[in-house]
């Protein structure tokens, strides 16, 4: 089977909404489907006014798109109202800084900004390395580190064009060594960057082994220009790309005639901070010890990942995996709700439980949905499904696990447990809840792949006891407590107060001991220990 996906990338756009999507309707008519576009540079500009019949439904953005950060002062306000990164419908912002990965399994790396002093528009040490480590998480079964497919920046990284950017001092003063170094060690592809004004493809560079991996992996450095520029310089770049993981070792590592060294081994970047991004790669993000009770190291798998980076700041829920509330890599989890790890997914106390067999089911690293899953990570999100069933059963218990993919940015799965006698009503429950706020919920067959949910656009699933699967996406404004509405009704838990969970938080104390409670009936049926 073809595994490679047709991918568009384009340069500045600065409010050329129409000319943009115009062309890439056309490229996608005649050369596509294509996945997604992905903007680097400037997306918005002095007049904006374009963007308006798209935001209104009025005309239709033809393929997903996916745009980075502000990269001034004066961009900033485009960016303020956005809700959980969704502009409007096949328009998102990736947020500041991260490591998204599409459902076929294609790693995007991707940094907002240019460099300086750490602002909204802006980006500095701390986020070039967290960037890295995010990528370094992503590694083969066998500990290899392969490198990212994608990587996305607006800013040029020094040393890229020897032969003129780099010998022009303007040109110069604009490139980032950050770049320079985030580029050197995660060893992308491809690599985009916008805001330059003019289109430069690079001889495709040989990266040089480290000490996370020891294959020398290629990469092709792109830029692309403005959207309408005047000397009709190329502002769009289409590629066909299998994912880095599904590649044959020897097709990932082949040599061409016309490659060139990598042009950073001869730059000086910034000694101090390589040291400590290299002594950061080896550490946990959190303390293992701190989930068994009885001191068991083993009982739980330690990983690589992030430490803090001491910016508490409240920032927008984006992509952005070090503060995502929900990334185990970042600073922001809440460590003590956490009850079991594998290698893709965790389990842990809801916040504002509905009881304590509230459970939620996320990822480890930064995945939106669970439409969006490769093959091995959904095995293993059955497995924990698999594992809670027969856990329940044991009580007897039925459970039911629901989806909410709309206003929100990492994949969550809540898990909700009631008696076997009440199985009858949850049927009834979703169906008198989905009525009073005029939604259709659709009946399916119990899902079996992650195709079967819909890979583009938001969308509400509840799997129920019965093997059957609930299914809406009818999502304009959709209530973003309709799964546990429908449990807190009084057919089932009789709850009504804690539909929203902000509104029954629990203490630390009491969030610690159901954690532990859970985790001691949960340890026969956990596979991960």
């Amino acid at each position: 089977m073809d595994q490679k996906q047709k991918i568009l990338v384009c340069g500045d756009v600065k409010g050329n909404f129409k000319q943009l999507f115009g062309r890439v309707e056309s490229i996608n008519k005649k050369s596509g489907p294509f996945e997604m576009l992905l903007c680097v540079g400037d997306f918005f500009g002095d007049n904006n006014d374009e963007l308006i019949a798209f935001k209104n439904g009025n005309k239709v953005i033809p393929v997903p798109t996916y745009i980075l950060g502000p990269n001034e002062a004066n961009a900033c306000p485009e960016y303020e109202n956005l809700n959980e990164g969704e502009i409007c419908s096949n328009l998102t912002y990736l947020g500041k800084r991260g490591l998204y990965t599409i459902s076929s399994g294609i790693k995007i790396a991707y940094l907002s900004g240019i460099e300086a002093e750490k602002s909204d528009w802006s980006f500095d040490t701390e986020d070039v390395k967290a960037v890295r480590n995010s990528c370094f998480i992503n590694k083969t079964s066998m500990g290899e580190y392969r490198g990212i497919d994608i990587l996305l920046t607006s800013q040029w990284p020094f040393g890229v064009d020897d032969k003129k950017a780099d010998k022009d001092e303007s040109q110069a003063a604009a490139s980032s060594k950050l770049l320079s170094w985030l580029a050197r060690e995660i060893k992308p592809r491809y690599h985009f960057v916008g805001i330059n004004g003019r289109y430069f493809e690079r001889l495709p560079y040989r990266n040089s082994t480290g000490s996370n991996t020891q294959l020398e992996l290629a990469t092709r450095f792109i830029g692309l220009a403005a959207v309408g520029n005047e000397e009709k310089a190329k502002y769009i770049y289409a590629l066909s790309i299998a994912p880095v993981d599904k590649m044959r070792l020897m097709d990932l590592i082949q040599k061409t005639t016309d490659e060139t060294p990598c042009p950073y081994d001869s730059i000086n970047l910034m000694k101090d901070v390589v040291s400590k991004s290299e002594n950061n790669s080896a550490q946990f993000f959190y303390d293992t010890n701190s989930f068994n009770d009885d001191g068991d190291r083993n009982s739980y798998k330690k990983r690589k990942g992030l430490g803090a980076d001491g910016d508490r700041k409240r920032q927008r829920h984006v992509f952005d995996q070090e503060k995502c509330w929900f990334c185990l890599s970042s600073p922001s989890v809440e460590k003590h709700m956490v009850i079991s790890v594998g290698d893709n997914f965790y389990l842990a106390l809801a916040k504002g439980p509905l009881d304590e067999n509230n459970i939620l089911i996320s990822s480890v690293t930064h995945i939106q949905s669970s439409s969006l899953l490769a093959e091995d990570d959904w095995k293993e999100l059955e497995k924990f499904k698999d594992a809670l069933r027969k856990c329940f059963k044991a009580e007897k218990k039925v459970v039911t696990f629901f989806e909410r993919n709309y206003k929100s940015s990492h994949l969550l799965i809540n898990v909700v447990a009631v008696h076997e006698d009440a199985e009858w009503r949850i049927k009834h429950s979703f169906d008198d809840c989905a009525e009073a706020y005029n939604l259709n919920l659709e009946t399916l067959p119990r899902l079996s792949e992650p195709t079967q949910l819909p890979g583009k656009g938001p969308y509400f699933y509840a799997e129920l006891p019965d093997n059957s699967t609930l299914l809406t996406r009818q999502m304009k404004q959709f209530p973003l407590h309709f799964g546990r509405e429908v449990f807190c009704s009084d057919t089932l838990l009789k709850c009504e107060q804690k539909i929203d969970w902000r509104e029954c938080t629990i203490s630390k104390e009491e969030e610690t001991a159901l954690v532990k409670r859970f985790r001691e009936k949960f340890q026969p049926f956990d596979f991960t220990l």
